[in-house]
């Protein structure tokens, strides 16, 4: 949302917002614009009938006295997607959806896109390299590029965000059964991507990965009037630590690793020809992607050992960016440390889906909150349960971020590996001092 608002305010709008609680980036962000609040927290008296819009968060909920007053004087009220559909109704719209990757393909389009000197607007979900903010929003730019979330748009709006963005080219990467308190069901969790392909417009492309299972049959059974375009594995090898995927006699150096990036650089290179870039030039432009925010970010590097810190979260992240770490590392162990965090990871009914998913790392430690538990009104959960619905008994369970912290700093890191997962911080821990 605060990128949103210095997206509108760099596109000319005056810009007010409100939130009951405003955190780093976003509190200094905001203040760098000049549109911080003076004080947090929800006031009526802040909505007047000469606002023309109010764009509405998941963070206000039906009670919110902004909301009722906005309602009240019959104002124009959009959800997060709503609005930026609304914008760009006359762009070519590209929409990247899926239960993982999404965020790394939508990156590498922008990245290549940037490179090549072509203009688009754009939202996605982390900070990229050379990019000031996470959304821009122009009159001039012919493309959107949006990352296609599957959750929610807002307490009036119960639709999963991307079903609003009626994308021209959409990529579907893979589905992986998430957000539980939503979808209850993993039949249910599967139409909504049914019907996020049956609203791409006409005549549109729809680039799916076809080892993806579930993926490839929705995909097959598309509208006739959409195109479908698989992707897969482009051939690679990794040689004196890092992965070259081979085009032809070329082999391309790049800057991230893993089977699941060759795999997401595949389906961002379908797109970018689509958008009319030219192969040569998408080759040359991936050579010099980092990776997103939080993705395989190292915090750390020795001669004989490598700290990262990763977004992973869900099984299917998880599964692929621990062995995505073995991978370039065959020779030195790994301690892979999860946080679970999240109302899905934290739900007896749903940890049985991360069974087997830390059998790649040699030692697999698993940290959770029983205030995180308590936060989202869950039954208590117990380091037995955990265990059991990881099938590990090698894993090792922490619920005190001190107890993690001091396990974690009495290992021997010589020629050994530490991957830090979590979509949290592990309850305040400072990873970068760590």
């Amino acid at each position: 949302m605060h990128n949103l608002a210095i997206a509108l305010k760099l596109k000319g709008y005056e810009v007010t917002g409100s939130d009951d609680e405003i955190f780093e980036p976003a509190r200094g962000r905001l203040s760098k614009y000049g549109i911080l609040p003076d004080v947090e927290g929800w006031s009526a008296s802040k909505i007047n009938g000469g606002i023309d819009a109010v764009i509405l968060g998941m963070n206000a909920k039906q009670d919110n006295p902004e909301l009722a007053e906005a309602r009240k004087l019959g104002l124009k009220i959009y959800s997060y997607p709503e609005y930026l559909y609304e914008v760009s109704k006359e762009k070519v719209r590209v929409v990247i959806a899926g239960s993982h990757g999404k965020t790394t393909i939508t990156s590498m389009i922008l990245h290549v896109l940037h490179y090549a000197g072509i203009q688009a607007d754009y939202m996605v979900g982390a900070q990229l390299e050379g990019f000031e903010v996470m959304v821009r929003l122009t009159h001039e730019a012919k493309y959107m590029i949006l990352e296609g979330d599957e959750y929610l748009s807002s307490t009036l709006d119960p639709r999963p965000k991307f079903h609003l963005y009626r994308p021209h080219i959409a990529l579907l990467s893979g589905i992986a059964w998430d957000h539980m308190n939503v979808f209850p069901t993993f039949d249910f969790y599967v139409k909504q991507f049914e019907q996020f392909i049956d609203l791409i417009q006409p005549g549109g492309h729809l680039i799916y990965c076809d080892s993806d299972e579930i993926v490839k049959r929705i995909s097959l059974n598309a509208r006739k009037d959409i195109q479908t375009v698989p992707y897969g594995n482009l051939k690679y090898k990794i040689e004196d630590k890092k992965a070259m995927i081979i085009s032809g006699n070329r082999e391309i150096p790049l800057m991230v690793f893993g089977r699941h990036n060759v795999q997401n650089i595949h389906g961002a290179w379908l797109v970018c020809r689509l958008l009319g870039i030219d192969d040569e030039t998408f080759l040359n432009a991936i050579t010099s992607f980092r990776g997103a925010s939080k993705r395989l970010q190292i915090l750390k590097q020795t001669a004989d050992s490598t700290v990262y810190k990763d977004f992973a979260h869900s099984p299917s992240k998880l599964k692929a960016t621990i062995e995505a770490v073995k991978e370039l590392y065959p020779e030195r162990e790994l301690i892979a440390c999860l946080e679970l965090h999240t109302f899905s990871s934290l739900n007896k009914d749903f940890l049985p889906q991360y069974r087997h998913c830390m059998d790649s790392a040699d030692i697999p430690v698993v940290y959770f909150s029983h205030h995180a538990v308590a936060l989202k009104r869950l039954p208590e959960l117990t380091a037995d349960e955990v265990c059991e619905a990881f099938a590990d008994k090698r894993l090792v369970v922490f619920n005190n971020p001190a107890a993690l912290q001091e396990y974690l700093l009495q290992c021997n890191y010589r020629n050994k590996n530490l991957l830090l997962m979590s979509s949290g911080n592990f309850d305040g821990l400072n990873l970068e001092q760590f």
